[in-house]
């Protein structure tokens, strides 16, 4: 009678103990999937803080920057970190180069500034030292020399807003093709993205939102800037590479840029 009596107390048991085995197995797949391997532009990669990365499978080749070439960029420099393209920036004085602060971690910073191509043309110039945000994804470089070109201006608040169309420049990967590294982009390229709001970048900086248009970022993009109205408002952070990007916000950090570079 008494092993009568408990036959349904342990089939309860057992049912109970499958159920949470199965909730803990779901939730783990979950856990591992919403947990994206960051490859944005950074160094020694193409893009290490860039998040949320979903990589295609080999040979699909997906349009990421889309956009088209530009015709024009006299303020925009490539960066290579150790001699490898890492990131794209901006020259804004003549010894000072704005980027992102996970572009510079690898040290032994240089930079072909004013040329499409970024192989060849420009100028050549190195980082000598390097300032970075305490809790935004911008990094200000002081060159080796002067760099005589047409600098990039930098916005202030009220420089941009919800539903601007604007546009984002880099180097960065052409599609989505696993190693973004091997994909890269020769010539500077372009695109036209909407602005949805103010979010965070990936140093939790206050951010500019913006949504796909004709192209979205990329690997290598990183660091490359937005421009509103002929302005610089954003430096790249982060994308998912298929319909969001943000921006850590220029014109929020005006005053920091200030006091480094002096303008």
């Amino acid at each position: 009678m008494r092993i009568t009596r408990l036959l349904p107390t342990l089939i309860a048991a057992l049912l109970a103990a499958l159920t949470l085995s199965t909730t803990a197995a779901a939730e783990s797949r979950s856990s591992q999937a919403g947990s994206g391997s960051g490859t944005g532009a950074g160094p020694g990669s193409t893009s290490v803080a860039v998040t949320a990365v979903q990589h295609a499978p080999d040979g699909e080749q997906r349009p990421i920057i889309g956009g088209g070439y530009a015709q024009s960029g006299p303020w925009a420099a490539r960066l290579f970190s150790g001699g490898r393209q890492t990131c794209s920036s901006t020259i804004i004085a003549p010894t000072w180069i704005l980027t992102a602060k996970h572009c510079v971690s690898g040290g032994q910073l240089s930079f072909r500034i004013g040329s499409l191509d970024q192989t060849s043309g420009g100028t050549t110039a190195y980082g000598t030292q390097v300032y970075t945000h305490p809790s935004a994804d911008l990094a200000l470089v002081r060159l080796d020399r002067s760099v005589s070109t047409t600098y990039s201006s930098l916005g202030r608040p009220g420089s941009v807003s919800v539903g601007q169309t604007v546009q984002v420049y880099g180097w960065g990967a052409t599609s989505r093709c696993g190693q973004e590294i091997n994909c890269q982009s020769r010539y500077l390229k372009y695109a036209n993205v909407t602005v949805t709001g103010g979010c965070r970048d990936a140093y939790n900086g206050s951010a500019i939102c913006a949504r796909r248009g004709d192209g979205i970022t990329a690997g290598g993009d990183s660091g490359g800037p937005m421009m509103a109205n002929g302005v610089q408002v954003g430096v790249a952070s982060t994308s998912d590479r298929q319909t969001t990007t943000a921006y850590t916000n220029v014109t929020q950090y005006r005053s920091w840029i200030q006091s480094v570079a002096g303008v």
